[in-house]
């Protein structure tokens, strides 16, 4: 990966922070509590947010200190696992989790080195180092539902 590129996936993932934290900032805890489909609300959606990127946080912390390697997982599960759990938390501390971790692991994201950076890519496979496609898909959603 060119220094170019991975300097611009940075800089996407810390936009669509920036944009998760507007957004965030300006629903009310009603909208927050608004459902969404698969019987999610945006609060629970913003929380699975914050999951995953605990999960790769975890992964790359866990990494640095015993080395890159797959992680196994069951998407569909998880998924379905936690949103049972997320819609049982307050919105606004769902909301509040959510910023917190996307900074949190924006910043460790821009301190990898490139070594580790394609350790990742071929051995870890599915961390996406590239939160921000995931964090504007949900955005998308969530932004959707609140104009219907």
């Amino acid at each position: 990966m060119t220094e170019n590129t991975w300097q611009q996936i940075i800089i996407e993932n810390e936009n669509a922070t920036k944009r998760l934290e507007q957004l965030v900032n300006k629903l009310t805890d009603r909208e927050l509590s608004r459902p969404m489909a698969a019987g999610w609300t945006v609060s629970s959606v913003l929380a699975h947010l914050a999951f995953w990127d605990i999960r790769a946080a975890t992964l790359i912390n866990k990494w640095k200190q015993s080395g890159v390697e797959y992680s196994s997982l069951d998407t569909d599960v998880i998924n379905e696992v936690t949103r049972v759990i997320f819609n049982g938390l307050s919105p606004r501390v769902a909301a509040n989790i959510t910023i917190e971790n996307a900074r949190i692991l924006d910043r460790l994201i821009r301190d990898l080195d490139p070594e580790f950076i394609e350790k990742i890519k071929t051995d870890g496979r599915n961390v996406r180092l590239e939160r921000f496609i995931h964090r504007e898909e949900h955005m998308d959603e969530i932004e959707k539902v609140l104009k219907d």
